[in-house]
């Protein structure tokens, strides 16, 4: 009788191994290889980090030089002591893959469109394959070529990403299976080597994150429905309240370059009210992709030194985008915040200076119409003749499918986005090519690395002249007194409305005409007023000769100029008061407005309650606000109610007016034509007919919101950080907080300042930092998000860059000492 239950445990066994060797659908994902993910070997289990590891290594490879020393301090942030500038880099390559290799990996994934491998086709409602295509027929994997060839062709990049990828490879070589980092388990998949093409796409990433966002399809709908009086009213070039980078009135000269409309432009592209059929691209970056940055000169500070700021506001993730670190060579000693996936610090300050980075917010990615000439796409019409299209040959491998080309034609503009074999999504079955200034040959790393050595403003002048692409204003502080800033990048010369919409693709009538000349690209350098400053508003006034595209909020420009107006003898806490404020200055103009058309008289019981919340409140979108949220949503039922009727006209997507163009018309106009609705044809309704409707509307969601216990600010905006894989268990979620798009600190939903950062160039340089995160990317470890509450609470962590002798003293206070050596 004992083979009985022999036989039944032999097929348990066989039966348990079966199905911890597969993957079990659950919903729309799948489990990982279970036996794996739970082998306490190689499983989960590994990745527990015990709260007081220890960071020890001795390292010896033959691609370095010299020796370079780590000490990993209390908040296990590396100072790197090397004797060779490359060192320093392979060993910053060593410390990212450690810390953060599925980060950089994913990332990269994603650039250069291959989610798919590591995703499948689809999984949890995502078409991965579609977004794969996407970046793939964007022209990301192609872009990266380019700029990769820039940075090989020049031996400072060269040699610094050729150590940064030895060292990010002799970490992943030496990774045994149980080190995995959790994601690869979870996913079923393994690290592969890095390499210099990937840095180059990282950087592409960034590009497609900071000057990929347009909205040609939706604006060409637009134009198709409305007159061209109505389409200036609804989306003007430039805003009364415009206080821009470089102030009003500043006299500029002949421009470089005469931009010339082609012949026929108003009846071929300025043509109104005529309706189309395309609609725009499925991934987009975040609109308000921005930034705060600003210095103060000596004359308006309690020290008498330059104080610079900045704070990168940009989707906050786990891990995060960011890893701080100080980096110290005989060439400079630098400290700040490094990229996972590329070396070099790229925002913070070394012993004589600092720098920093908003984004310009220009319009560089136009789309032309196409006229291929028979289903090969091998050949195209332009300039009278058919042209030969080069096919690009992309495969991307999909995870348990078979393996699926794109066949891209590549044109005079570049890559074709959309064509019959990937449709625009109302699927005309038209070709698109796109031109994006990120596709030409560039070099930003090289930006980048010379910061780090820079002494003075003549170092800084000569490091960002050659930056391409995201455009960015380019901010820097100097301990001898300068402050300086500067929009750099390679910009299209446009003429008005050039690359609004699609433009005709058939000649090169409507090419770009050439790039703005660097003279034409004005500097800020120790103005009278003694600080500069941006925040993603426009960088001239409309005097300026160069048609500038693109979208840019005005509002944060506004209230930060301001303020340092005002102020003098600032110190290092006054600048992080500006930083973390949470003033609303939109709403400071907006509410007036607001208070006017209201009949208060006429309110119901609910509706006077957020009224009077409404008048009350103190113009602060703090945490526990209430009058913050039903501003909030009173003003988005007005721009509903304002709107709805006239972008109903279509079912095409169309843009929403920004918020200050209809606080602008209110402002100016009580009879605002957009007031009427066109729907009606019985009664011309007014602004004050519009309040009541939003009014009404705004009482029925505020009291929902009562009800669900928030109308709160922090519950209705409800903001977090999320992880890169969405996963709640690995995100922080529901985090209370304040702040908003319209206020210093615009900490929105999934969105915010990404890195806060305050330097005072005294002789020791007295600077303050903090990001939304933590240095490790293991979920596991006590680093993983452990400057969060800190962040949260406004506070922020003093930087120093800190001798090596220092260091060694402080050996067992560390959080770890590794030593890298030539073998």
């Amino acid at each position: 009788m004992r083979i009985i239950p022999f036989i039944l445990t032999a097929l348990l066994t066989a039966g348990l191994i079966v199905v911890l060797d597969i993957q079990l659908q659950i919903g729309g994902s799948k489990t990982p290889r279970l036996g794996n993910f739970l082998s306490p070997q190689k499983g989960f289990w590994q990745n527990a980090e015990p709260i007081e590891t220890q960071f020890n290594l001795n390292l010896t490879s033959d691609k370095l030089e010299g020796k370079v020393e780590v000490y990993m301090d209390e908040r296990m942030v590396p100072r790197v002591y090397a004797q060779k500038v490359n060192d320093a880099y392979f060993v910053q390559g060593y410390l990212h893959a450690k810390f953060r290799l599925w980060q950089m990996e994913i990332q990269t994934h994603a650039a250069s469109g291959r989610l798919s491998e590591i995703m499948g086709a689809k999984a949890n409602g995502v078409d991965f394959l579609r977004r794969d295509k996407q970046f793939r027929r964007l022209g990301m994997v192609y872009a990266a070529e380019k700029s990769l060839k820039a940075m090989e062709a020049d031996t400072l990049t060269k040699k610094a990403m050729d150590a940064y990828t030895a060292g990010v490879n002799m970490y992943i070589s030496n990774l045994a299976e149980g080190q995995y980092p959790l994601e690869y388990k979870l996913l079923n998949y393994k690290p592969e080597l890095w390499s210099n093409l990937k840095t180059a796409l990282f950087l592409k990433y960034m590009s497609f994150d900071l000057a990929g966002y347009e909205n040609d399809f939706e604006m060409t709908n637009a134009r198709g429905i409305f007159t061209k009086e109505q389409f200036e009213k609804l989306y003007p070039y430039g805003q009364d309240s415009l206080d821009p980078i470089i102030p009003r009135g500043a006299q500029f000269k002949e421009p470089g370059l005469a931009v010339k409309k082609p012949a026929g432009v108003d009846s071929v592209y300025l043509q109104f009210k005529e309706a189309k059929t395309i609609v725009d691209s499925l991934i987009k970056p975040d609109k308000s992709n921005g930034s705060n940055n600003w210095a103060v000169g000596g004359a308006k500070t309690q020290s008498s030194r330059p104080i610079l700021c900045n704070d990168p506001h940009l989707g906050l993730n786990l891990p995060s985008l960011w890893f701080e670190m100080q980096i110290s060579t005989p060439a400079y000693n630098a400290y700040g915040v490094s990229f996972p996936g590329s070396p070099s610090i790229i925002i913070g300050f070394n012993d004589n200076c600092a720098f920093g980075f908003t984004n310009a917010m220009r319009d560089v990615r136009d789309y032309y119409e196409i006229k291929f000439k028979d289903a090969s796409k091998k050949e195209y019409w332009f300039q009278g003749r058919w042209q030969p299209a080069t096919i690009r040959d992309e495969v991307i491998k999909i995870k348990g499918a078979v393996a699926d080309t794109e066949h891209i034609p590549m044109t005079v503009w570049g890559p074709t986005m959309y064509d019959a074999s990937f449709p625009d999504p109302s699927g005309t079955g038209k070709a698109y090519a796109c031109r994006w200034a990120a596709h030409d040959e560039s070099n930003e790393l090289r930006t980048f690395i010379l910061l780090n050595y820079s002494k003075n403003y003549y170092d800084y002048q000569n490091a960002i002249a050659t930056f391409s692409c995201p455009g960015q204003n380019m901010i820097f502080a100097c301990r001898t007194g300068d402050i300086a800033i500067r929009q750099q990048g390679s910009f299209p010369a446009k003429w008005r409305r050039q690359g609004d919409f699609v433009m005709p693709g058939e000649d090169s009538s409507y090419a770009w005409q050439g790039t703005i000349p660097e003279e034409d690209n004005i500097i800020m350098h120790n103005p009278p007023r003694d600080f500069v400053s941006s925040a993603n508003q426009l960088p001239y006034d409309t005097a300026y000769p160069y048609y500038l595209g693109g979208s840019y909020p005005p509002y944060r420009g506004f209230i930060i100029n301001r303020e340092l107006d005002r102020m003098s003898g600032i110190t290092t806490d006054d600048m992080k008061a500006l930083q973390t404020s949470n003033y609303n200055i939109f709403a400071e103009m907006a509410r007036p407005v607001l208070l006017k058309y209201i009949d208060s008289t006429s309110l119901n019981t609910n509706a006077k309650k957020y009224y009077s919340l409404l008048q009350q409140w103190d113009l602060r979108n703090d945490a526990k606000s209430a009058g913050a949220t039903v501003f909030a949503v009173l003003w988005d039922e007005l721009m509903k109610a304002m709107y709805k009727d006239e972008l109903g006209q279509t079912k095409l997507p169309v843009p929403w007016p920004d918020e200050s163009t209809l606080l602008e018309s209110l402002l100016k106009d009580s009879s605002y034509e957009f007031a009427d609705d066109i729907t009606t044809k019985d009664k011309v309704e007014t602004v004050s007919d519009i309040m009541r409707i939003a009014m009404d509307s705004a009482t029925a969601k505020l009291a929902g919101l009562e009800m669900r216990d928030a109308l709160l600010w922090t519950k209705y905006k409800d903001s977090g950080i999320k992880h890169l894989l969405g996963l709640p268990s690995l995100s922080r979620l529901h985090l209370i907080s304040g702040g908003g798009e319209f206020s210093v600190n615009a900490f929105k939903q999934y969105h915010g300042p990404s890195w806060r950062m305050v330097v005072e160039l005294t002789n020791e340089v007295n600077a303050y930092g903090v990001y939304p995160g933590g240095q490790s990317g293991n979920p596991g470890s006590r680093y993983y998000d452990d400057f969060v509450d800190t962040w949260l609470a406004g506070k922020y962590f003093k930087l120093q860059l800190m001798p090596e002798e220092l260091m060694k003293q402080q050996l067992k206070d560390l959080k770890g000492h590794m030593t890298f050596s030539k073998s």
